[in-house]
């Protein structure tokens, strides 16, 4: 293939269909990276509000059921609705502390039913109305959006890497030498080898470090015995009610799901050099919306793009959507058979720790390249970047400095994606730059002109083109 500026080298482009066993086992590889994140999710919120191990089982179910319906959308798209693009979509942990306060106080039914009214009335808005907001998110904006969230999943590949946050052995050596050892092999058959191996590095690290743990005795297979093979996805399975601040709450964690998605997809073009077209912005929120919503009458919580799997694209420099499609229709697969996806989770959290650590610092990789790409890092910007990723990792690590705060506002700010992502659209906006729509001040390069900038740093979407 012909590389053009600011693309990595891509062994499958976007509408490549490798072989079907190539495309299965690296559509196993994205479905090993992001299983245990996406289920764990239910897990918590189950347990918080006391619910029984078959009703946790079946929310374990519908999430990786919609969160593989929601990829294959993104993949291949419903009308207007999915972007084309490889994105693997699940559950985030944005919406564990709503979903478990509200769930423990007033119960899942107006948990499910805020999801379904905020899902796609904020997305759907958001993607509706993206074409003429677009502008605002040049690649400054979103390629901060992409690092704030490559750095704020590094603490959590942290804690799965010292073996889950609560566990008796969190930090043990067993855990950190497992999450070690699937880095390590990872990391090296990407640099040091070539062909499937490179392109399968990551699924083999985790097969390692899996292996190495059974051998240990590390591996509990007691959920796969106690599984059921088969069950059928119940509409209104926990009912659904209306309350208006839990509403408003997963309003505001839409709108950091939204700005996610738009970081996410962000990640994923940029190995191709560009940010996303409106089409594929549009869809891709659509689908945020759409299927969280309808996720919500079956009992599943709310599905969105996954980080890591942008890092995995980037990673490997595999972007088939068709790979992505087929990691969807594993997810779904999975989702109608608890006993399968029981089989899948009784992997270690540090086998996946080292795995998700390594697509965390890929995904900020790939915002810092999209900022460098497409931005001249002069005074103004620098400040803009600066300001907005110290309030961003502020907020990250010390949550309770907005403890004085009203309890929506201190949910709203303490969340680092929307802090870096409103600091940057606001400085960016109101600060005179050829990145603001507002303004349309001259580059401020030492010994540059005005319109010197070469044409080929700068994307239709940086230049407010379509």
């Amino acid at each position: 293939m012909t590389q053009t500026d600011g693309e990595i080298e891509l062994e499958y482009e976007l509408d490549d269909k490798p072989p079907w066993l190539k495309s299965l086992l690296l559509g196993i590889q994205h479905v090993a990276v992001m299983i245990v994140p996406a289920t764990a999710v239910a897990y918590i919120v189950a347990g918080a509000v006391g619910l029984s191990a078959a009703d946790t089982a079946y929310i374990v179910q519908m999430v990786l059921l919609f969160s593989g319906l929601a990829t294959v959308v993104q993949a291949y798209t419903v009308g207007p609705v999915g972007a084309r693009l490889p994105i693997v979509m699940g559950t985030s942990f944005t919406f564990v502390g709503a979903a478990t306060s509200i769930g423990a106080d007033a119960g899942l039914a107006v948990v499910f039913g805020s999801i379904l009214v905020a899902g796609f009335a904020v997305e759907g808005l958001i993607g509706w109305q993206f074409k003429r907001i677009k502008s605002f998110f040049p690649p400054l904006v979103t390629g901060l959006v992409v690092v704030i969230i490559g750095l704020y999943l590094v603490p959590v590949a942290i804690d799965y890497s010292a073996g889950g946050v609560g566990v008796e052995d969190y930090g043990a050596l067993h855990n950190i030498g497992l999450a070690a050892l699937v880095l390590g092999v990872s990391v090296a058959l990407n640099l040091f080898s070539s062909g499937v191996t490179r392109l399968l590095s990551t699924l083999v690290g985790i097969t390692v470090g899996y292996a190495t743990a059974v051998a240990f005795g590390l591996v509990n297979f007691a959920p796969v015995a106690d599984a059921s093979w088969l069950a059928v996805p119940k509409p209104g399975a926990f009912g659904v009610a209306f309350e208006p601040v839990p509403i408003v709450t997963f309003a505001f964690l839409f709108l950091v799901s939204a700005m996610e998605t738009v970081g996410d997809m962000s990640s994923v073009t940029a190995a191709e050099g560009r940010t996303p077209t409106d089409d594929e912005f549009r869809g891709g929120l659509f689908t945020d919306g759409l299927l969280s919503s309808l996720g919500a009458v079956f009992g599943a919580f709310p599905v969105t793009s996954f980080s890591q799997n942008a890092g995995i694209v980037n990673f490997t420099g595999v972007m088939s959507r068709h790979v992505v499609g087929v990691a969807g229709v594993l997810l779904a697969i999975l989702g109608f058979s608890p006993k399968v996806g029981a089989a899948v989770t009784t992997i270690p959290s540090a086998v996946f720790g080292g795995a998700v650590l390594l697509m965390a610092g890929m995904v900020s990789a790939s915002g810092t390249r999209l900022i460098f790409l497409h931005t001249d890092l002069n005074r103004r910007n620098m400040v803009i970047v600066g300001v907005s990723l110290g309030l961003g990792l502020g907020v990250a690590t010390r949550p309770e400095a907005l403890q004085g705060l009203p309890s929506a506002a201190e949910t709203f700010f303490g969340q680092p994606v929307i802090m870096t992502a409103l600091t940057a659209l606001v400085l960016n906006t109101l600060t005179p730059g050829e990145q603001s729509p507002l303004f349309d001040a001259p580059p401020e390069r030492t010994g540059e002109t005005p319109g010197e900038r070469s044409s080929d740093t700068q994307t239709p979407a940086a230049s407010g083109e379509d």
